[in-house]
């Protein structure tokens, strides 16, 4: 799927943005960073860890800066965007601090923050130059937002064909089957109303909800049906696919009403998004729940195969050119992490990360030929579990030492949110072809952890957050522009 096509009033408004961004750090560079995941992939939960790292100068042997004793500090500036929410780091932090500690809320809408980053570069001619200055922009979108971009290459029939078409899948009767009955009850020539328009919307949301509960994500556009922020209820989000016209389109007809506002939403939602945020960033992380796809079985993994493709294709993606910078911007670096790997234990990180690999290997191929890296990590982070071993018919089993959250069921036990327990999670296979043939879910013992109850504190009184492989994902991200 090729990138979403832009006007070139949009492309002019991408350059003057990008200039004014240059011009405002004519002294301290600005490095963009998009954050974004599909279905509860963990966004809030990485870049509270990664702010409250960098400002406490926390565990982070693999970032290089840190590491080399060239990492000064790190201070929360002033977003020049005043129109954007902040992204509220503090309220995280404090959730994960309580007594009892709990997740904060996860992204709903998009938010930013800005990171002042103070380093001695290691470059021959630094000593001359003193310490180095790095503003460091992090871009919080929800990954639903993200599925919408490949919606501005499709026609409204195109887009209902593809549609409609998933939903009669038979893997998709379950969810789908309410929306199809008030579907093939509607009279789409007849003359439009906003009932008949608000009760199609209403049903094809239901139906992108308990896709999404079962683990589908290409299903889920368009993104704002289930995260609408102040466009609830708006015409904007009053639109479904229709299937083809037997006749000729006729003007003030429900099938042009749902048309008009399908490319509105288009037009208003999804264009502005793309060229204000997306089109302007550095460096993306695209965060992966591949664990509650392998959960699920064959058939999530190959929807979240099929959603990440399509999506990622939607970047813009190549070699960072410094001369260019100022009027387009490009990503350059890729980093896929799987997140949760505290739900596995060590010994299966290897295998997560060459399923993540197999996933996104049609993404990694079409940024490798436009000249963007990628790197693949299994990665937590914050990390929920601790690891240990229990004996069971003779045989030693790693294990997870945890708390499960309040509700979480394994095998008739349903737990109270109090309680730790040690728990075998399983093995993930050791060919990753196997998940997407036909056959039965992987057999994990997958269940939601609280947060670490008991966080330590630095000599300065700061707590620790532990993480897995944060650090490297962070050298991977930025440890270049501050070499």
């Amino acid at each position: 799927m090729p990138q979403p096509p832009t006007t070139i009033t949009d492309e002019l408004g991408i350059a003057l943005s990008n200039l004014a961004d240059t011009a405002t750090g004519v002294l301290t560079p600005t490095l963009r960073l998009g954050v974004t995941g599909l279905s509860r992939a963990g966004k809030t939960i990485f870049i509270t860890a990664l702010v409250h790292n960098l400002l406490t100068q926390g565990r982070l042997a693999g970032f290089a800066p840190l590491a080399d004793g060239r990492f000064i500090g790190a201070r929360l500036a002033e977003y020049p965007d005043a129109t954007i929410p902040r992204f509220a780091y503090e309220q995280h932090l404090a959730a994960l601090s309580a007594n009892p500690p709990v997740w904060p809320e996860s992204t709903r809408r998009i938010s930013q923050l800005r990171l002042e980053l103070k380093f001695q570069s290691a470059k021959w001619w630094a000593g001359m130059t003193g310490p180095a200055t790095l503003n460091l922009d992090i871009v919080d979108y929800p990954g639903e937002w993200l599925l919408d971009l490949p919606l501005l290459g499709l026609s409204f029939t195109e887009w209902s064909d593809q549609a409609l078409a998933r939903a009669r899948q038979p893997g998709h009767a379950d969810e789908a089957a309410e929306f199809l009955r008030v579907l093939d009850n509607a009279d789409i020539s007849r003359e439009a109303n906003d009932p008949d328009a608000e009760r199609l919307a209403s049903a094809f949301t239901t139906y992108l909800r308990r896709s999404r509960e079962h683990g589908a994500l290409s299903t889920l556009p368009p993104g704002r049906f289930l995260l609408p922020g102040d466009l609830e209820g708006s015409p904007a989000l009053t639109f479904a696919p229709l299937p083809p016209l037997a006749g000729p389109r006729r003007a003030g007809s429900l099938h042009a009403m749902l048309e008009n506002r399908y490319e509105a939403y288009k037009a208003q939602v999804v264009r502005p998004f793309f060229r204000d945020h997306f089109a302007r960033l550095d460096r993306q992380v695209v965060l992966v729940d591949t664990l509650r796809a392998l959960n699920t079985g064959p058939a999530a993994v190959n929807d979240l195969e099929t959603a990440l493709t399509s999506v990622l294709a939607c970047f813009r993606q190549g070699e960072a050119n410094p001369i260019l910078r100022p009027f387009s911007r490009r990503i350059d670096r890729i980093l896929f992490a799987a997140t949760k790997a505290d739900h596995v234990h060590h010994t299966s990180h290897d295998r997560l990360e060459a399923i993540l690999n197999r996933l996104v290997s049609n993404a990694r191929k079409r940024a490798s030929f436009a000249g963007a890296e990628t790197k693949s990590l299994a990665m937590a982070g914050i990390r929920a579990t601790s690891e240990g071993t229990i004996r069971e018919g003779g045989d030693t089993l790693p294990t997870l030492v945890g708390t499960p959250l309040n509700g979480e069921v394994l095998d008739g036990t349903t737990y109270d949110g109090k309680t730790e327990i040690a728990l075998f999670p399983g093995d993930l296979p050791a060919r990753p072809d196997s998940l997407f043939e036909n056959g039965s879910p992987v057999a994990l013992n997958f269940l939601r952890f609280t947060p670490p109850q008991k966080l330590e504190r630095n000599a300065s009184g700061d707590i620790v957050l532990p993480h897995i492989r944060l650090d490297r994902a962070l050298d991977y991200l930025i440890g270049d522009w501050m070499a």
